[in-house]
C-alpha cells in the first residue's frame, strides 16, 4: 500500500483528470450594455437563450442585451401598495380619524391599555 502513496502531491491543487475524449460545448459570445454605457461580452452556450439583463461588472447596474427590446416584465409590474393606501381603499380619512380619536378616548380613559394586543398569554 505505501507505494501507491502519492508524495509530494498537494490536496486540490492539480487535477488527475486529463481533457483526454472531453468534447467541449460550442460558445457565442453575448454583447451587453449598461446605463453608463459599459460594454461587454459574456461566454454562453450556442444552444442557451440569453437573458434579457445582465449585471454590469464594473458599476454594477442593470446591463441590456444589445439588440434586444426592453423587458416587458418591468413595464407590467405593479407599483407596491403600501398599508396606508389599504387602508384608503376600505375607508375614507374622515373615517379613520373618527376610529382614531375613539381608540384615543379609550386609551386615555383606562378602559383600553396600549399593550394588550401584545402581551404574551401565561
Amino acid at each position: 500500500m505505501a507505494d501507491r502513496v502519492l508524495r509530494g502531491m498537494s490536496i486540490g491543487a492539480n487535477s488527475l483528470e486529463s481533457e483526454q475524449g472531453v468534447v467541449f460545448v460550442e460558445r457565442m459570445q453575448v454583447k451587453y450594455e449598461c446605463i453608463c454605457q459599459n460594454v461587454f461580452t459574456v461566454p454562453m452556450a450556442t444552444d442557451a437563450e440569453p437573458p434579457a439583463t445582465w449585471e454590469c461588472a464594473r458599476c454594477g447596474e442593470a446591463a441590456i442585451l444589445v439588440g434586444a427590446s426592453e423587458p416587458e416584465s418591468e413595464s407590467i409590474a405593479k407599483p407596491q401598495r403600501t398599508h396606508w393606501d389599504m387602508l384608503c381603499e376600505r375607508r375614507t380619512e374622515e373615517e379613520l380619524e373618527a376610529l382614531l380619536e375613539e381608540q384615543l378616548k379609550l386609551l386615555r380613559s383606562g378602559k383600553l391599555r396600549a399593550d394588550t394586543r401584545y402581551r404574551q398569554s401565561a
